[in-house]
């Protein structure tokens, strides 16, 4: 059964661990999500750009099949399904095919209107049980053909969107999606303690979790960030792994090229990955 990400953010913030976000694409990266999270008892957010739902041919194809992998996996740690960076249509759509949260990302409207169409997706979502992610100040980098500078936020704005209600925030700090450039001055940590001050409890979330040290990461969970997203990290290593699986010809040997022999490494390595995140950002053991 899935769950709001409410609940299991305000322990990550106040147990002072935090609760990876693991993107999917397909029922691979899905099935390798699940079950690390079941092996390490972890609870876990699986994210889902608009990108990737059309890809799997729409928000109500992936809802249907999360569930029923929960179910048939026997998966009893709690899930909940994102709206990864949402546009104001998109959410609607992802509330009404079943997601258990939503991300509304209205970082590149004037803060007035952001606020407006913020507040009106809160009364939604909370009256239905989902949990609301908002977004101030852009991450740097791509996502879904939307590119981001990077830009700060500003803790006053940090403020308006947080007081609408909302579950969690994010807040540009220096973060990118993708890999990080060798000439990346790191995450903003002055204007991460602003903004604590002003939102005071409310869990923030970290976009970009690809590639920051881990130290950067530990001191960003000590400043009340609970949940981290992770995505190109998984991707790169999918890619190494079916890429060796290919050129050592194991795809001509026997069978090789069925594709359930085929994807198993890449679907291997994505566990690594998961299990390495959580075990850094300390979700272990905490859906005990």
């Amino acid at each position: 059964m899935l769950v709001s990400a409410k609940e299991m953010l305000e322990k990550a913030r106040e147990g002072k661990y935090a609760v990876g976000q693991f993107n999917i694409n397909n029922l691979e990266w899905t099935k390798s999500i699940l079950l690390t999270a079941q092996e390490l008892k972890s609870p876990v957010i699986l994210g889902v750009s608009e990108g990737a739902g059309k890809y799997m041919t729409g928000f109500k194809t992936v809802a249907a099949m999360v569930e029923a992998m929960i179910d048939e996996l026997k998966i009893t740690v709690p899930v909940a399904l994102h709206l990864d960076h949402g546009t104001y249509e998109g959410c609607y759509k992802c509330i009404k095919a079943g997601f258990s949260s939503i991300m509304f990302d209205g970082s590149h409207y004037p803060i007035e209107e952001n606020v407006e169409k913020t507040k009106e997706l809160v009364k939604i979502a909370h009256a239905m049980g989902l949990s609301l992610e908002a977004e101030v100040g852009s991450i740097g980098g791509e996502e879904d053909g939307v590119v981001g500078l990077g830009e700060c936020a500003d803790p006053a704005e940090c403020k308006a969107i947080a007081d609408l209600g909302i579950d969690f925030l994010a807040a540009g700090i220096g973060n990118i999606h993708g890999k990080y450039p060798a000439n990346w001055p790191g995450l903003r940590f002055d204007v991460l303690e602003k903004i604590k001050e002003a939102v005071g409890d409310m869990p923030l979330v970290l976009h970009g979790g690809t590639g920051i040290p881990a130290d950067m990461i530990k001191k960003a969970i000590s400043l009340g960030v609970a949940k981290i997203n992770v995505n190109t990290e998984c991707q790169l290593s999918f890619a190494e792994a079916t890429r060796a699986y290919i050129e050592a010809g194991k795809d001509q040997q026997g069978k090789g090229y069925d594709p359930r022999k085929l994807l198993a490494p890449g679907a291997e390595a994505i566990k690594a990955t998961v299990k390495e995140k959580m075990e850094l950002f300390g979700s272990v053991g905490k859906a005990e």
